[in-house]
Parts: C-alpha cells; sequence; structure tokens
C-alpha cells in the first residue's frame, strides 16, 4: 500500500488504471484517511494526502461515494488476501514474522472498524462480503490441513467473523487510541492484548471433551452432518424420548 502511496504516475483515463497509477495512489490514501478520521473525511482531505486536486479525486471516481465504493472492494480483497498468506505462514512457524508486518495491515482493520461504526447498509453489506470471503479461505484452510472441518462450516464461518469484528470494535471503542490518526499502535495494542488467548483458543479449544457438542447435536431436531473428522466419537443414540 505505500508503494502505491508513492507512485506519480498518471493514467489518463478514470477506469482503474495499472497498479502504482494515480487512481490507486487516490484510492490508498482514501483508505488510510477513512481509517484514521471516519467516513465524514471531505474530498479535498484525500486530495491533500495523495498529493492531488480535488477535481482530479472526481476525475478518476465520479463521486465521494464511488471512491468509498472503490476502498471497499480494494480492503476486502486485502483482507482476503492477507488471510489466506498469513493463515498458512502464522501456522508454518513464521507468527513473529507475521505479526511484525503488523503496520502493513493496520489501515484494513481500521477501515473495517470505521465501517463497523459507521452502521446501516454499509456496515451489513461489508459484514456479508467478509463472511462470505471467509467461506472460501476457510475451505481453503481445512483442504491444506491447517484447520479442522466443521460440522456446520456456514454456521463456523459467521460465528468466527462476527466474534473477531466483535472483539476488535468493541475493544477500541472502550478503550478509543490516544492519537485516533496512529492506526498502527492501535492495531499493535489490540493485538497485544488478544492475540495469546485467540491463539489459545484456536489452537488448543476450550473445553476438555465433546460431550456438550455430543449432547447438543443428540436432541437438536435437524442436525448438521457434514465436516465431522473420521476419529471423532459419534454421538450416542438413545431410544427414549427426550
Amino acid at each position: 500500500m505505500s508503494s502505491a502511496l508513492a507512485a506519480d504516475a498518471d493514467p489518463g483515463p478514470s477506469s482503474a488504471g495499472p497498479p502504482g497509477s494515480t487512481r490507486d495512489r487516490i484510492r490508498d490514501a482514501a483508505v488510510l484517511r477513512f481509517a484514521r478520521s471516519g467516513f465524514g473525511t471531505s474530498v479535498r482531505t484525500i486530495a491533500a494526502d495523495a498529493g492531488v486536486s480535488p477535481a482530479l479525486v472526481i476525475h478518476h471516481f465520479g463521486s465521494k461515494d464511488a471512491l468509498h465504493a472503490a476502498c471497499d472492494e480494494h480492503v476486502l480483497a486485502g483482507i482476503v488476501e492477507s488471510k489466506r498468506q498469513n493463515m498458512g505462514r502464522a501456522t508454518g512457524g513464521q507468527l513473529l514474522q507475521v505479526l511484525a508486518e503488523v503496520d502493513e495491515y493496520a489501515p484494513l482493520l481500521g477501515y473495517v472498524v470505521r465501517s463497523l461504526q459507521a452502521g446501516g447498509d454499509v456496515a451489513r453489506a461489508f459484514v456479508e462480503h467478509m463472511i462470505e470471503d471467509a467461506r472460501v479461505y476457510t475451505r481453503e484452510a481445512v483442504a491444506a490441513g491447517i484447520a479442522k472441518p466443521s460440522v456446520d462450516e456456514d454456521a463456523r464461518v459467521r460465528y468466527l467473523t462476527l466474534s473477531s469484528l466483535g472483539t476488535l470494535s468493541l475493544a477500541l471503542t472502550l478503550n478509543p487510541p490516544e492519537d485516533p490518526e496512529d492506526v498502527g499502535a492501535t492495531v499493535r495494542t489490540f493485538l497485544a492484548e488478544h492475540y495469546l488467548p485467540m491463539i489459545e483458543l484456536y489452537a488448543q479449544g476450550f473445553l476438555t471433551s465433546r460431550r456438550m457438542l455430543d449432547d447438543y447435536l443428540l436432541y437438536v431436531s435437524d442436525p448438521p452432518t457434514g465436516g465431522e473428522s473420521d476419529d471423532a466419537p459419534a454421538p450416542e443414540t438413545t431410544n427414549e424420548e427426550p
């Protein structure tokens, strides 16, 4: 993202240009400014951050709403790519390297938090996009042997996405950063407080047995059946009426 911000080339037309184009530079400056200051930021401020005129912003995107939509698309794509890369790297012994690169992804997380705080249709659409993308890279993680399969993969993906976004949003709402524009410091503080318990829960789980799950599957009216591993014990059956 920083390399795009430093580029000076201008492709001319208002459609998407090549990587490093002026259009990309404006979009990346907007992502960072929205993450720092919220979506009430003016086109003039974004233009100043990108080192261009407000007229050039409108030339490339047509309107602030269109720029916002382009930022949404870019951030969602960046989250998917970072998840795909980092899930394999972190479980392959490169966790510290991943954490050291947090500044690279800080604007994405800051943008997500601003989207959640904005609420309404934008937040709902953004979260649903994140859930849909999470289905893709979670399937990839299961296929690669990184993650365990689930008895209901869609439900698990939705829960994990909502719980992670909720934790991030609530933590930053209850303890706002001293400098709202220092996105990197905000994310580092969040990771320092929450990464260890999160990894522990993911890697080791919480309960010592699956008894609670088996009991639930016995009494649910239409239990899901997909994703259970071959070596997992099947729930006990009973002839008694529930």
